[in-house]
C-alpha cells in the first residue's frame, strides 16, 4: 500500500485536500494511505512515504524537505489544483511522481 504525505505550514489546510484525495482513491479502487502534517514534521512523518506533496505556500521549502526524506519524491501541488481542492488531480499527480 502506497503512503502519500501532504505537508503544509501547519498541516491544517491540506487536511481538506486529503479528504478529497481519499474520496478519489476510493472511487478509483486505489488503496493507499494519505495524511497531512506540518512541514516541521517531515523527517518523522514522511521518511517512509512513497511521495510527499507540498502545499503551494511552502513550495520554497522543497529542497529542505527533500533533504530530510532522501529517496522520496517531493514536489509542490499546483496552486490552482490546491485552490480548487482537486482531490482527483492531486491523487493523479502523486501517482505520476511515484510512477504508479
Amino acid at each position: 500500500m502506497k503512503k502519500i504525505v501532504l505537508l503544509c505550514a501547519s498541516g491544517m489546510s491540506t487536511s481538506m485536500l486529503v479528504r478529497k484525495m481519499k474520496e478519489a482513491a476510493a472511487a478509483e479502487g486505489y488503496e493507499c494511505f494519505i495524511d497531512a502534517f506540518s512541514a516541521s514534521e517531515a523527517a518523522t512523518k514522511a521518511a517512509d512515504a512513497d511521495v510527499v506533496l507540498l502545499g503551494p505556500q511552502i513550495r520554497f521549502q522543497k529542497q529542505k524537505i527533500a533533504d530530510q526524506v532522501p529517496g522520496v519524491p517531493v514536489d509542490a501541488i499546483d496552486m490552482r489544483m490546491y485552490g480548487r481542492m482537486d482531490g482527483k488531480g492531486a491523487l493523479a499527480f502523486a501517482r505520476k511522481l511515484m510512477n504508479d
